[in-house]
């Protein structure tokens, strides 16, 4: 699966361990940035994982910041974007069968590595049940006046 990822400062170091640990997995990873400590702004990197998705270069997304909150706002101002901020993996499984979320947001200083890992594998294995929830997914890309 192809797999964009980004973080802002603050999640940084939880980005590159997802990074790898996706392409141990055998996961095609697009890392968006950011690479350091210097201090970036959160929304430019939730809507680059947004518009990767639009794009079709990337079938999930992935972004992080501090809380999970800022980039998880950024990233659903893209009408393409369905991003869930997770905790823990029921919450990311369920993103995906009754939401058909597309990305995951997490934060950095609110989850260790191991539950952001657990949260990524619920998030990816789980399959989008469809049926009675496609007519509630189909509402969220709905403008409304």
């Amino acid at each position: 699966m192809r797999i964009a990822i980004a973080s802002d400062h603050a999640a940084a170091g939880l980005k590159a361990v997802l990074a790898g640990w996706l392409r141990e997995r055998g996961h095609d990873v697009i890392d968006l940035g950011a690479d350091g400590r210097a201090s970036v702004d959160y929304p430019d990197y939730g809507y680059a994982v947004a518009e990767a998705l639009a794009e079709g270069r990337a079938e999930r997304g992935v972004a992080l910041c501090g809380s999970g909150v800022g980039i998880s706002i950024a990233a659903n101002r893209h009408p393409a974007c369905r991003c869930a901020l997770v905790s823990e993996p029921l919450t990311a499984a369920l993103s995906r069968q009754h939401n058909d979320a597309n990305a995951i947001a997490m934060g950095a200083r609110l989850i260790g590595e191991e539950m952001a890992k657990a949260c990524l594998d619920a998030f990816l294995s789980t399959p989008f049940e469809g049926g009675r929830h496609q007519h509630r997914v189909d509402k969220l890309s709905k403008e409304f006046a």
